[in-house]
């Protein structure tokens, strides 16, 4: 599994980089001291794994998180626990607090690693789904059978995600990401991270602050578009 380490502080690079010689699965491609740099490396060496840290000057790394098309595996390093929640809505894999403990350490490595061999399990090709299709919805005992055109939106919880269609909103266990794959861009559009939303139930569509978008759902739910999909949803809907 290729990583990359991504921390403004030298010592601490220096102390990860040792630590992580005890786990020979992980291919160090490299390091980079702020966000900039980082976002350069991951486009051109495309790593597995980052080691994050939150707090750097300029661009911190939910920063850098935004900026990535494709994001890999996050493992948050960090000195300050008061971004524990805002991390974990990010999805990213683990938390650590520095100084890192190798058995902490050691546990994170492990999630990843579970999760890399999920990602990258050779799945069998499948077709698109049209507005037309039908979907099997199970979330415990109860179970539907969906339209495509009757969901509102996905949205992301961890590595399950939330369907909502008519009242309901059942979650299932499957990531975003593997649930866009199947759905034609046309009629649905990855708003941002968290949500994909479904073109012919959008009610209303504002400007927002910093270049982004707001659209309101045919339920009333408020769903921001990130500056850099603003762009790109503009484009597919202008004549």
């Amino acid at each position: 599994m290729k990583a990359l380490i991504v921390e403004d502080s030298r010592l601490a690079r220096l102390e990860l980089k040792s630590m992580l010689k005890a786990h020979p699965k992980i291919e160090l491609l490299g390091e980079a001291a702020n966000v900039d740099t980082a976002f350069e490396m991951i486009q051109q060496q495309k790593p597995d794994l980052l080691f994050l840290d939150i707090n750097m000057p300029e661009k911190n790394g939910f920063d850098l998180l935004e900026m990535l098309e494709d994001v890999p595996i996050v493992i948050f390093t960090t000195a300050y626990d008061q971004y524990a929640i805002k991390a974990f809505e990010y999805n990213t894999l683990d938390y650590l607090l520095k100084p890192i403990s190798k058995d902490r350490l050691a546990k994170a490595i492990q999630k990843a690693e579970e999760q890399f061999q999920e990602n990258t399990v050779e799945a069998t090709p499948v077709s698109s789904l049209s507005h037309n299709s039908q979907i099997f919805v199970k979330d415990g005992e109860h179970c539907w059978l969906v339209y495509l055109h009757q969901v509102l939106y996905f949205e992301s919880v961890g590595n399950y995600t939330r369907v909502f269609f008519d009242k309901q909103q059942p979650l299932i266990h499957k990531s975003l990401n593997k649930i866009a794959e199947r759905l034609e861009p046309s009629q649905f559009f990855r708003a941002n991270r968290q949500f994909i939303i479904n073109l012919k139930h959008i009610q209303n569509i504002s400007t927002w602050f910093s270049g982004n978008l707001k659209v309101i759902m045919a339920n009333g739910t408020e769903i921001e578009i990130s500056r850099r999909q603003a762009s790109k949803f503009k484009q597919l809907l202008s004549l």
